[in-house]
């Protein structure tokens, strides 16, 4: 996808999670553990929710969207890191490391986007609710999906652009279990300032506009919340919104702690460990926090889990 530049390495070397061969093997496990649940949730939500006309709403259309980033973007990042447990030397060429750096960032970008348009659905669902079929019709929900795949198509562009222009050193390791910006920033032979400007100013954007978002619709929905007067009409609302928060908390915590700190504040070793949350734990926990704590899916999965038992 991405041509070659003038520099002199053509492959790069993953160090992995850990240097510790002992832990290899129970990693290994543990991890395809990890993937085999985000593969199943996240593609049994898709299914859930394309088979059943009653979860044709925009609220679960955001959710399809949601989990089909969650299951590929862990699908870029988990298979390679599998391998770093099992082989002696994980090596990516450098065309594939800067495909696999590309459509990570733009899953990524993606998602902190499609968090905020879900928040945007349930500020319009509260606090406008007679109006909200017109607020969110169809062509205002395709309309803001394309501004989430947008978003995370510049983003990565702009990542990898930068990227691109640089030459690497004869040392090709790379201290992490997948090809992201700051590990292949310190492999980098000349200067990386405009790598890193470009870091504080795409990150912030990706970051810092849908947090704004997602907390100004959160103020709007709790002020409205704390207007209804009945306790079962507060705990419906308050149920609504429950499960985005968690996952909006996981995952802008987790890349905001990697992204937004100075590299003198945060060992690569400590990154590698807030990268999990966000590239391996949430694309798993969002189908599980969706689908515990929301009835109609539950529901839609007794309906559907009937009708083949009936079949």
């Amino acid at each position: 996808m991405v041509p070659e530049n003038s520099s002199s390495v053509t492959e790069f070397i993953l160090a992995g999670l850990t240097d510790q061969p002992g832990l290899h093997i129970p990693l290994f496990f543990l991890f395809l553990g990890f993937y085999v649940v985000t593969v199943v949730g996240n593609l049994g939500l898709i299914m859930l929710i394309g088979l059943n006309s009653h979860l044709h709403t925009p609220m679960y259309f955001f959710l399809f969207n949601l989990s089909l980033i969650d299951f590929c973007y862990s699908t870029v990042i988990t298979p390679k890191m599998l391998m770093s447990f099992v082989s002696k030397k994980n090596i990516i060429s450098y065309s594939g490391c800067m495909t696999q750096l590309f459509f990570f960032l733009f899953f990524v970008v993606s998602e902190s986007f499609i968090l905020s348009a879900m928040a945007y659905d349930r500020y319009v669902a509260i606090c406008n609710p007679l109006v909200y079929m017109v607020t969110m019709s169809p062509q205002v929900c395709l309309l803001l999906l394309l501004g989430v795949y947008v978003m995370g198509f510049a983003g990565a562009m702009a990542h990898t652009a930068c990227m691109v222009r640089l030459n690497f050193c004869a040392n090709n390791l790379v201290n992490h279990y997948m090809c992201d910006i700051l590990p292949l920033l310190e492999r980098s032979c000349t200067s990386t300032r405009v790598n890193e400007l470009v870091v504080f100013i795409v990150v912030g954007i990706d970051i810092g506009v849908p947090t704004v978002t997602i907390f100004i619709s959160y103020a709007l929905i709790l002020s409205s919340i704390l207007r209804i007067r009945s306790t079962e009409g507060r705990s419906k609302a308050f149920s609504t919104c429950s499960s985005h928060i968690i996952a909006v908390s996981l995952f802008f915590g987790s890349g905001a702690f990697m992204y937004l700190k100075p590299s003198s504040l945060l060992p690569m070793n400590q990154g590698k460990v807030s990268s999990l949350f966000y590239t391996i734990v949430v694309p798993m926990l969002n189908p599980i926090i969706y689908s515990l704590r929301n009835k109609d899916v539950k529901v839609a999965l007794k309906k559907t889990l009937n009708k083949n038992s009936f079949s």
